[in-house]
C-alpha cells in the first residue's frame, strides 16, 4: 500500500532550495521532476512582481544550466530548470526512491507531500537523507486509507474538495492572496461565482465538522 510522507526542510539543506531562496521573494511551487539520465529536471510554478530578476538570479547559479518559462497563467509562470551534473541532493533522492511529489511550495521553508509506493521506500528515501546530511522535519506519514477516511469525515463534496484543494495550492488564502476568485474559476472552468459558493460552502462544512462537532457547547 503506497504511504504519504509530509516534511518541512530548510532552503540550505538540498540545492534547488539554495537555488530558488533568497530575494527577489517569489511564491514558487514544485509541480514535478523528470528523471534525464545522471540528473533530474525540476517544473516549477512561480508567482510574484520580479521575474526577470528571479531568472537572472537562477541563472547564475553555478549548478544551473538554464531556466525556460513554458506557460503564463494569471500572474503565474511555469519553469523548467536544467541542471548542471549530478547533485546528492533531496531530489535527487525522492526520484531514487520512486517517489512522487503530490505537493512542493517555499513558505520561508519548503513545504513537501510525498507518495512512495510502500513503507520500504519511504525508508530508502529517509536513509538517502540520513546519508546526505540532509536534515528533514517530518510532519506527519500516513496511507492513502487515512486519507480517504480523513476527507470523508469533513463530509464534502467532490467539488468543494477540489476547490479548496486549488485555493491552497495556488496561494489563494494567503495573506496577500495569491490569485482571485477568477484565476480559479478560469483553471476549473466554472463561473466566479460558482466557485465562490465551493469555497464558502467547503469551508463552513470543514470549519463545522472540525469546530463544532467536537466541541458540542459551542454550537
Amino acid at each position: 500500500m503506497s504511504v504519504i510522507l509530509e516534511f518541512t526542510v530548510e532552503e540550505e539543506e538540498f540545492t534547488l532550495g539554495q537555488v530558488l531562496g533568497g530575494p527577489p521573494q517569489m511564491h514558487i511551487e514544485l509541480e514535478r521532476i523528470v528523471p534525464t539520465g545522471t540528473s533530474v529536471m525540476p517544473f516549477l510554478w512561480v508567482s510574484g512582481d520580479e521575474f526577470e530578476t528571479f531568472e537572472q538570479k537562477v541563472t547564475a547559479h553555478e549548478f544551473v544550466d538554464k531556466i525556460i518559462a513554458l506557460d503564463n497563467i494569471a500572474d503565474s509562470t511555469l519553469y523548467r530548470v536544467k541542471w548542471h551534473g549530478r547533485h546528492n541532493d533531496l531530489i535527487r533522492g525522492i526520484t531514487e526512491a520512486d517517489g512522487t511529489i503530490l505537493e512542493g511550495h517555499a513558505d520561508e521553508k519548503w513545504h513537501f507531500r510525498l507518495r512512495f509506493p510502500d513503507h520500504d521506500a519511504l525508508s530508502r528515501f529517509y536513509n538517502f537523507c540520513t546519508d546526505n546530511d540532509i536534515t528533514i522535519h517530518i510532519v506527519r506519514t500516513y496511507t492513502e486509507t487515512d486519507r480517504t477516511q480523513s476527507v470523508k469525515q469533513f463530509g464534502l463534496s467532490q467539488e468543494q474538495r477540489e476547490a479548496l484543494i486549488l485555493g491552497l495550492r495556488r496561494g489563494y488564502f494567503d495573506t496577500p492572496s495569491q490569485v482571485s476568485l477568477t484565476d480559479l474559476a478560469d483553471e476549473l472552468d466554472i463561473s466566479q461565482q460558482a466557485v465562490s459558493n465551493r469555497i464558502r460552502r467547503g469551508t463552513r462544512q470543514v470549519l463545522s465538522e472540525a469546530l463544532l462537532s467536537r466541541a458540542p457547547g459551542l454550537k
